[in-house]
């Protein structure tokens, strides 16, 4: 009984922490609050007061500075206006169903939600969609990548281009936004979602085919990277130039435009020591790929980069081999800038365990992880994140929206976190094998409970705007969380006056 009464105030303090609403400008009518009695008391036990006061801390801590502002000609007592113009945080998500929703109204809506809910998008550059035919990467638009095309389209699933536009164009609308450019990726083992048809029916010989061909998985599986190369030669030497080539192209077409790419995706499954040998490292688990194939992709695009490009290495791996594998690579001269991590609750039935207070990216669970790849000394992106709707009705939709919340304020609150991407953001818009409820949004663009969850701390507790009365030496500090501000005041003959900043450590100002 005593433990049944203490989990209830448990609940009840915490359920008093969230907001009684979850608010939004644009919120529809009608739309409820969000219903956190649909987790369950082992839930909120694991959520409880201490933990949500820790992450409040470590918020406060991470993710402000102190802000000192010295305003020259301003009356002692004037009112200044400090509004917060974008976060130093990256909220990103990617974008590749860019105008292909079907409707000028959908695509539309899609669009809206890069620059106000989304600072970062993250481009398709996978290299299977993207150069379908040898020499000829698909930068520019063509009708087939245009919204009149896939307004028309009945089965946009069975298309090719699929989540896989062209790349210009979405470049082109991401600068207009003036939002943070992310691609992905350039090299991945993965033959089946990244390696052109070509790349192996053109340049493995056939008699080396035949060699590869004769032996199981389970046997291939026991050969080091070095054996494996030795028995297609020439397909290995063909696919270093043509990786090369690809990691060329990119540079050449878009030299600095895109602030980061992730250059390797996928490699650290079986790691075991060394970046620079290929017998003893990074054999990948997708198909046939040298084994130092990550070190010369690195090295190669430190080469051709400019160096404001920011190199990302993404893995879905949270274990001490990324670690050790990422503290290899730069220990043997890669720059590595940043640390991508994923997430993924693909399968519904982990949402509805997670409501019942399962031991699933608890907490503790989080802190851990995360504490484990921040050995490798770099910021953390967490660049691919998935949490599913357990059930369209009210509760699979709040049940969605409260992991939401609950995880973005832990993740936001970790030190070595420098932004979170959502993955798919609209329903039914996924790859194949990934679940069709995921999204922010409705097929038809209906916004979700996850979606005002999420706006509600991005675009509300989680910026900085307020009024400020100067000091008698025309002095303003505040405490912000870190971004681009805007300052209004009255000078002493009453002209309005305006200036920007960035605050980025404590004592950031004018």
């Amino acid at each position: 009984m005593r433990r049944t009464i203490l989990i209830c105030l448990i609940s009840v303090v915490y359920l008093n922490h969230l907001p009684a609403q979850v608010s939004n400008p644009n919120k529809q009518k009608g739309q409820e609050a969000l219903d956190k009695s649909v987790m369950s008391e082992a839930y909120w036990e694991l959520w409880n007061p201490d933990v949500q006061a820790k992450i409040d801390r470590d918020i406060d801590q991470n993710r402000k500075a102190d802000a000192v502002l010295q305003l020259k000609n301003l009356p002692k007592g004037s009112d200044v206006k400090v509004e917060q113009l974008s976060h130093d945080f990256i909220f990103g998500a990617h974008i590749f169903n860019f105008n292909q929703l079907g409707t000028k109204e959908r695509n539309q809506k899609y669009k809206d939600l890069y620059g106000t809910l989304f600072n970062s998008a993250t481009i398709a550059f996978y290299w299977k969609k993207f150069e379908m035919q040898p020499n000829r990467p698909r930068f520019r638009e063509e009708y087939w990548d245009t919204e009149e095309y896939w307004n028309g389209v009945k089965e946009p699933k069975e298309e090719p281009r699929w989540r896989r536009p062209s790349s210009d164009q979405v470049v082109a609308f991401c600068e207009s936004k003036g939002i943070r450019l992310h691609g992905h990726t350039i090299i991945w083992g993965n033959r089946k979602w990244q390696h052109p048809e070509w790349l192996y029916d053109q340049f493995c010989p056939a008699d080396e085919k035949e060699k590869i061909g004769k032996l199981t998985k389970e046997e291939l599986d026991k050969l080091t990277p070095g054996q494996i190369e030795a028995l297609a030669p020439v397909f290995f030497k063909e696919m270093k130039r043509l990786f090369q080539k690809r990691v060329t192209e990119l540079v050449n077409n878009y030299g600095g435009r895109l602030q980061s790419w992730d250059v390797v995706n996928e490699s650290a499954v079986d790691f075991h020591g060394n970046s620079v040998t290929g017998d003893v490292v990074c054999k990948s688990s997708y198909g046939l790929m040298p084994g130092d194939y990550t070190y010369e992709t690195f090295k190669l695009a430190d080469k051709l980069f400019p160096k404001s490009v920011k190199l990302n290495i993404n893995d879905y791996a949270n274990n001490e081999n990324y670690a050790n594998q990422v503290k290899d690579l730069l220990a043997h001269g890669c720059r590595i800038d940043i640390m991508g991590s994923q997430m993924h609750l693909f399968n519904p039935q982990q949402c509805l365990d997670i409501a019942e207070g399962k031991l699933i990216e608890s907490p503790q669970q989080v802190w851990d992880k995360m504490e484990t790849i921040s050995k490798a000394g770099l910021p953390i992106h967490l660049s691919e994140i998935t949490i599913t709707s357990p059930g369209s009705d009210d509760r699979g939709l709040n049940i969605q929206a409260v992991i939401a919340r609950n995880l973005y304020r832990l993740w936001f609150s970790i030190k070595p976190m420098m932004g979170i991407t959502w993955w798919n953001v609209v329903d039914d818009c996924g790859a194949p094998g990934e679940p069709s409820v995921s999204g922010l949004f409705t097929r038809n663009m209906g916004p979700k409970p996850s979606f005002y969850a999420l706006d509600n701390l991005i675009n509300h507790e989680w910026k900085t705007n307020l009024t400020i009365k100067a000091d008698e030496n025309g002095n303003v500090k505040f405490r912000g969380f870190k971004g681009r501000y805007r300052v209004s005041w009255k000078d002493k003959s009453g002209k309005e006056q305006h200036a920007e900043f960035y605050l980025k450590r404590d004592g950031d100002g004018i």
